[in-house]
């Protein structure tokens, strides 16, 4: 008899709508409508779609930083917004930027700072963990774009979290960045930590996804199952989903 799942995260019904003022009047643009999703712990789900499409959208709704219009969000059984739930997120923005004065360890010591019972053992712990033990005590501004993505997501995991959502985590990297960030994906999964991260880089999704769901014009059109691209690649499937 094969095992439920336990969802970790839930989006049920969801639709958030801008309003953006104009001579006279509003716009209304959508961000994502008729939007549901359920996240399994232990998984990782990956969300495709191209610029614009409500990744972003999707992602803050999740963070608590944008209240939806209607429908209901849950993280961990408990309803979103909610200042309790930060506790269990980790978050890596797209477009991190730290202080290039700081030291990476000086960094990484001020966002600890921020929960309670957080040790030097634990910093020392997650710097091994994303591999930045030689320069961790380097200025920031010295850093390469790859190795200010992977404190970047120390950050995010200082607190040890549930539940980690990445925003494109590896835009603009290199392939030996991009490779980096997928191993250290990958160890997370290994962990039980469930992650939600959002990419257009197609290769990467199949490489490290059990799922991953299209989401066009603020729509989820589909979610793909692991095995489905073992036979049809994800990129044909996404192109015929949206066009």
């Amino acid at each position: 008899m094969q095992q439920e799942k336990t969802v970790i995260a839930e989006l049920d019904n969801v639709t958030k709508i801008y309003r953006k003022r104009k001579f006279v009047g509003y716009k209304e643009v959508i961000g994502i409508k008729s939007f549901s999703l359920k996240i399994y712990r232990n998984e990782i789900f990956g969300l495709l779609g191209l610029n614009g499409s409500g990744k972003t959208t999707t992602i803050k709704l999740l963070l608590g930083l944008l209240y939806p219009d209607s429908g209901r969000i849950s993280i961990c059984n408990t309803p979103v917004p909610n200042w309790q739930i930060n506790r269990v997120i980790g978050y890596l923005p797209e477009a991190i930027s730290f202080n290039k004065k700081f030291s990476g360890w000086e960094l990484l010591k001020f966002y600890s700072s921020l929960f309670e019972g957080i040790d030097t053992n634990r910093i020392v712990e997650i710097v091994d963990f994303v591999k930045l033990s030689d320069s961790i005590h380097r200025k920031v501004g010295e850093y390469s774009k790859g190795m200010v993505q992977r404190l970047g997501l120390a950050q995010a995991l200082i607190h040890d979290p549930e539940f980690l959502i990445l925003d494109e985590p590896t835009s603009g990297l290199d392939p030996l960045g991009i490779k980096e960030i997928r191993d250290l994906i990958l160890k997370l999964k290994e962990k039980n930590k469930t992650i939600f991260f959002s990419s257009h880089l197609i290769s990467e999704l199949e490489k490290v996804c059990d799922r991953v769901g299209i989401i066009h014009e603020g729509k989820l059109v589909k979610i793909v199952e692991h095995a489905e691209w073992q036979s049809t690649p994800l990129e044909e499937i996404f192109i015929k989903v949206i066009t």
